[in-house]
């Protein structure tokens, strides 16, 4: 069984054509997962629907509360990519033993289509969440980050390891 939460990030915006502006209705996650045919035992439970931008170490103990009570050991955490790595950085001093906790995310709304990374994004987290040993990881553009070696480069928009080995 993989847990997945749900904490918001541009994953699961929605845009508003009126108004120009993103906002947060429901998480996609339930139709990404029918449309990707996948047939993992997998628990879907939203725990907040905010901006990464916005969540403060309150949050993060929510995410970490859930993340250590949870039975499962393999867990998925849709996150906001501009502070993805300071919330695995809070979960690897949580001290939550004997998991494998995978974060990711999407530079484009999955409400987008096409042009998104999210459906990519999640279908590659959902398989490292299964093969990496116990830990916190975050996965983006198709590669896994230890999540004390991986930054967001701002100016590709990409992820990177801090020490290429």
């Amino acid at each position: 069984m993989v847990q997945i939460f749900v904490t918001g990030g541009t994953f699961d915006k929605e845009y508003n054509y009126i108004e120009g502006k993103l906002y947060f209705q429901d998480t996609h996650l339930p139709k990404m997962l029918v449309t990707g045919r996948c047939t993992l035992d997998i628990d879907v439970k939203t725990l907040m629907m905010i901006d990464s931008l916005e969540m403060t170490d309150a949050d993060r103990s929510i995410i970490a509360h859930n993340c250590q009570r949870n039975e499962h050991a393999r867990i998925l955490i849709t996150h906001g990519t501009d502070t993805i790595v300071q919330t695995a950085t809070y979960l690897a001093n949580a001290n939550i033993e004997n998991k494998t906790i995978v974060l990711t995310g999407a530079m484009i709304p999955y409400a987008f289509g096409t042009s998104s990374d999210g459906f990519f994004n999640m279908g590659s987290a959902l398989a490292f969440v299964q093969m990496l040993p116990p830990g916190i990881y975050v996965v983006m553009n198709g590669r896994y980050f230890n999540w004390d070696n991986v930054r967001k480069n701002r100016k590709t928009g990409n992820f990177e390891t801090i020490h290429p080995e």
